[in-house]
């Protein structure tokens, strides 16, 4: 599917922020192991999440649908049991990721597979602590397809993240707490703490401490967890495109309500704000453990900035849409450290720049990120431009941004997996005043 943008006059309008994508996989795998009745709001139904709910199904957990955003989990009369076809994961890397976690804990027989997207993506820095702890795992070159063996994982296990990763983090927790186990894990920085709110939430004995500037988190799986309904808040790394749309663009002003506002993924308002961008923020209170607000988003001059080091693993996501914003700020952006965007469902540093070319943005790669020279105006192009997204969902909403504020349509292609996280970002952009069709 094509997905095509173009120049608007106005932009102004107020919606409710789409689930959170990580927040949703993981609820689904901790609802599952509870193993008792309960109910998950706020939902979102994008493609990632529901390929996570079709493989805990597979495994025996009674997970179903009930309504556009919501879902219940039933308390099943039997345990687990080893699928008996591959689990496949699609196109999402975290559902992969946490999975191989829970059922290397689960000590079960299990095969993974995904799209050809996910299949590229390396997936050893899971499978090294997972047999470090004693899991049986088969990979070709630590990639898809992985087979799990029945195995028993060892007790106490400690290890030290060699790299930021908030997914290999949650996989750990997630084998020790389905094996009943006691893990230790220690980050150089804190990442994204969804899975630790979350296992607070449900009443898990975690402790999270910080010592010598290292985030140090430790779990005891033998303690039960309290099954109670769940409200998914609204995805920061959706409302992201929305909001950075809303500033390069003709707009008044933007309000998007129930906007996830966790610590360790708020770095994105954090960039914006150093960028000059006016967005106030409202409403605050706290859904099921996680801080929870309205954002107000005011017309604004932007700015370059230099993004490097701790900041970059909480804006790893947002990274493409940034891109955008820093071709329409004024002056330079220089982004480091972030060599991490080469293995996610593209190489997004090589997407980014590409995209960029075509637009006729000057800027320079580097191993490890990229120096934009942005200019505050709209974009003259000579001629409608056609951009690859290479089958990445947050290249292709990136770019249809950047169409927003463009002289010629700008038309992305290969745009289906933005399903993915945004089912309804075609509604949403339309009921916005946003140009973009099919």
């Amino acid at each position: 599917m094509n997905l095509t943008s173009t120049i608007h006059s106005s932009l102004e309008g107020m919606i409710t922020c789409p689930g959170d994508k990580s927040i949703s996989q993981r609820v689904l795998m901790l609802g599952a192991l509870m193993n008792s009745d309960m109910q998950i709001k706020g939902f979102l139904r994008g493609e990632d999440p529901l390929s996570t709910m079709r493989a805990l199904n597979q495994m025996g957990a009674e997970i179903e649908i009930l309504d556009d955003a919501l879902i219940q989990i039933k308390k099943k009369s039997e345990s687990f049991h080893e699928p008996s076809s591959p689990l496949d994961l699609g196109n999402s890397g975290t559902g992969l990721r946490l999975m191989l976690g829970m059922v290397a804990g689960l000590g079960m027989k299990a095969t993974f597979c995904g799209d050809s997207s996910l299949s590229s993506r390396p997936m050893r820095r899971v499978i090294d602590p997972l047999v470090d702890m004693g899991a049986n795992i088969h990979s070709e070159q630590g990639m898809l397809p992985i087979s799990l063996h029945a195995s028993t994982l060892s007790d106490h296990f400690i290890y030290e993240l060699p790299v930021a990763s908030a997914q290999v983090k949650s996989c750990i927790l997630l084998a020790g707490l389905a094996s009943k186990r006691q893990v230790t894990i220690i980050e150089p920085v804190q990442t994204r703490d969804h899975t630790e709110r979350m296992l607070q939430n449900f009443g898990a004995q975690i402790l999270v401490e910080s010592e010598d500037g290292k985030n140090i988190i430790s779990l005891d799986g033998r303690g039960p967890l309290k099954a109670k309904d769940y409200h998914v808040v609204g995805d920061i790394s959706s409302a992201a495109f929305l909001i950075v749309g809303c500033l390069i663009s003709n707009s008044e002003q933007l309000t998007i309500c129930s906007v996830g506002m966790n610590p360790s993924r708020i770095g994105i308002l954090s960039v914006l704000k150093e960028m000059g961008a006016q967005i106030e923020i409202t409403n605050s209170s706290i859904e099921s453990g996680e801080p929870i607000a309205d954002l107000l988003v005011l017309p604004s001059k932007l700015k370059g900035v230099h993004l490097k080091g701790p900041i970059i693993p909480n804006i790893i996501d947002e990274i493409p849409i940034l891109a955008i914003a820093a071709a329409f700020a004024d002056g330079e952006t220089w982004i480091q450290d972030a060599a991490e965007l080469r293995v996610k469902e593209s190489d997004r540093l090589s997407a980014i720049s590409q995209g960029l070319s075509q637009l006729g943005v000057t800027h320079e790669n580097f191993d490890d990120g990229i120096k934009i020279h942005g200019s505050p105006v709209p974009l003259h192009l000579e001629h409608p431009i056609e951009i690859d997204s290479f089958h990445d969902h947050r290249i292709a909403m990136s770019f249809l941004m950047a169409g927003l504020n463009c002289n010629q349509p700008v038309t992305v292609t290969q745009c289906d997996n933005i399903f993915t996280s945004f089912p309804n970002f075609l509604e949403v952009t339309s009921s916005l005043g946003f140009n973009i069709e099919k």
